[in-house]
């Protein structure tokens, strides 16, 4: 799994998060040290005040730090220091320029998204991806965009929403959105069957959306706000996607995605 994430994203994902671009050497180093110089101190704290014999101080040394920094401590602390450690953000390959996310709903008429791309046009902004989700009352268009760095978030949602666009969202991205939708879902979707308990964090990183863990949060939510998926464990998932209404499309792909689980795990059992 983690080769096929490697020739996905050309070798640049984290090792921590798998999405944003790998850290600088230098900040991984110090949060590693962070994460281990602690857990050693204390350790050898207590084994030279115990003074026991020479051969047991080295073996629980050995053995207790060794599980305790690859299991416990370093994981807790990198996504800990998940946002210093891709901070500041990774600059896009040369030649592209700053890449931003944009959801917007359109009319389902000629014309529209034709409007819009004039705008982002004005703003010298190239179009390199879009996606197309049919709704109730229009279209809700998914589009990766490159733009000069001096083109900002608001410049781009005044942009699109001047040309006809409304429930606009935008926010910065990485070359990791131009992964094509199909190669994606098949990345998911290996996930999934490798381990089906990365079902929901699947589904979240698909959506774009986060898994409800407090049942209080469901509460006054808009319907479209909230997507209830099966689950092979617990009865059912639900995630929440604050003023971004799921589509129709969207909740099919999750529902896939949960019966895929379902069914790797009836097939785990009889494989071995």
């Amino acid at each position: 799994m983690d080769s096929l994430r490697t020739t996905l994203t050309g070798g640049t994902a984290c090792d921590v998060c798998g999405r944003l671009p790998h850290p600088r050497r230098l900040r991984l180093t110090l949060a590693k040290l962070v994460a281990v110089a602690p857990v050693e101190l204390a350790l050898h704290a207590v084994v030279l005040a115990a003074h026991p014999p020479y051969v047991v101080s080295v073996a629980v040394l050995a053995s207790v730090t060794t599980a305790l920094v690859i299991w416990v401590v370093e994981p807790s602390t990198m996504r800990l220091l998940r946002s210093w450690l891709h901070a500041p953000k990774a600059l896009p390959r040369q030649g592209i320029g700053t890449l931003w996310r944009i959801r917007v709903t359109l009319d389902d008429r000629a014309g529209s998204l034709e409007s819009v791309t004039r705008r982002l046009a004005d703003l010298d902004a190239n179009i390199l991806g879009l996606h197309v989700h049919p709704i109730d009352d229009g279209v809700r268009d998914e589009l990766v965009v490159a733009t000069p760095d001096a083109i900002t978030a608001a410049d781009l949602e005044s942009a699109v929403e001047a040309g006809g666009g409304r429930s606009t969202h935008v926010w910065p991205t990485t070359a990791l959105a131009l992964v094509d939708g199909q190669t994606r879902a098949l990345s998911l979707s290996a996930r999934v069957v490798a381990d089906p308990a990365e079902l929901p964090h699947v589904v979240a990183e698909l959506l774009g959306a986060r898994l409800v863990t407090d049942r209080a949060t469901l509460a006054g939510q808009l319907p479209g706000d909230i997507l209830k998926v099966p689950s092979p464990w617990t009865g059912l998932f639900a995630f929440h996607r604050p003023g971004e209404p799921f589509t129709p499309a969207e909740s099919a792909r999750a529902h896939r995605l949960a019966e895929l689980a379902e069914a790797a795990l009836t097939i785990a059992p009889a494989g071995r």
